[in-house]
C-alpha cells in the first residue's frame, strides 16, 4: 500500500477548501490539537456531529503514528461519546501509544473541554504501513 500526502486531508490538509485545516503539536509522546467547532460541524442545534469528533479522535492517532516515524491506517477503532459537545466549545484532542508490536500499534485519544471534561475518546488499532508517506 502506498500512501500519498496531497496536503487535501479533510482534518489537516492545508489545501481542502471545506477541510478544518488543523495544526499538530509532538512532544516526543503524545500528539495534540485544538478545535473549536462552528455551526456546520453540528448533528442537532448547537451540538457538534459525532462524526466529526470521532474523526478528530481518528487523526491525532494516526498523526502520532506518522510523528513516531510509524506511518499506519487505522484497523479497528472503539469510540465513546461521553458528553454533548456544543458548537464554539473549545477542545483539546491528544492521543497517545498503549503498545506496540511489529505489526499493530494500539492507541489511545480523548477530546477534553477547557474545563477538563472528556467529551469523547477511543481506542484504537493501527496498522503499521511499511512504505514511507509520499508527499506532493
Amino acid at each position: 500500500m502506498e500512501l500519498i500526502d496531497d496536503h487535501y486531508c479533510f482534518v489537516c490538509g492545508k489545501k481542502n477548501p471545506i477541510g478544518l485545516k488543523l495544526d499538530f503539536s509532538f512532544d516526543g509522546k503524545t500528539i495534540t490539537t485544538e478545535f473549536v467547532p462552528q455551526k456546520e460541524h453540528q448533528g442537532y442545534f448547537n451540538i457538534v456531529h459525532g462524526g466529526i469528533i470521532s474523526t478528530l479522535l481518528d487523526e491525532v492517532m494516526v498523526k502520532l503514528a506518522i510523528e513516531m516515524g510509524m506511518p499506519a491506517v487505522t484497523a479497528h477503532m472503539n469510540i465513546r461519546l461521553r458528553k454533548a459537545l456544543n458548537v464554539g466549545e473549545k477542545i483539546t484532542v491528544q492521543a497517545e501509544i498503549l503498545k506496540d508490536t511489529k505489526k499493530i500499534l494500539e492507541v489511545y485519544a480523548k477530546a477534553v473541554t477547557e474545563d477538563n471534561v472528556i467529551v469523547a475518546d477511543a481506542t484504537g488499532k493501527l496498522m503499521k504501513i511499511s512504505s514511507e508517506i509520499k508527499t506532493f
